[in-house]
């Protein structure tokens, strides 16, 4: 497994975007970012933001942040990727209805509520049960645990 460097804690200041902490629950933190499941059964999704406030644009951030934060994508992808088992995975920072930035990796599957198309505006999302939440959520926190922060 790759070794992540050490990064600054965020200041205490930083919070994510009330719109992305609605999108679902807190599964932990990586050296730079937050990282988010989204609520819905139809996609195994992911939304990591970094700890930074002010940033809308990738290139916001200091040269070793974005290569850090290349680095936590990759290694969120390559969780994800196992965990869900998915065929794609879908990498995306978009920002059009949230400035904040953060990037999506969504798991993706032919056949899928949106296969092949986006998953952005493709139909209604629909909210995970307990159950399913708790699995979701610990599969990917065991899968992202060495990355972690303590």
């Amino acid at each position: 497994m790759s070794h992540l460097p050490e990064v600054s804690p965020a200041p205490h200041a930083f919070q994510p975007d009330p719109r992305l902490q609605a999108d679902g629950p807190l599964v932990g933190h990586l050296p730079l970012c937050h990282v988010r499941l989204v609520d819905d059964a139809r996609f195994f999704w992911l939304t990591l933001i970094p700890r930074r406030e002010g940033l809308v644009e990738v290139m916001d951030l200091p040269p070793e942040e974005r290569l850090l934060l290349m680095e936590e994508i990759c290694l969120a992808g390559a969780a994800l990727k196992a965990v869900s088992g998915c065929a794609k995975l879908n990498i995306a920072a978009l920002g059009n209805m949230v400035r904040q930035l953060h990037v999506h990796l969504v798991a993706r599957n032919p056949g899928d509520a949106a296969w092949p198309g986006p998953v952005f505006g493709a139909g209604t999302r629909e909210p995970l049960d307990d159950t399913a939440m708790q699995e979701r959520l610990k599969a990917i926190r065991a899968a992202l645990q060495p990355l972690a922060l303590p």
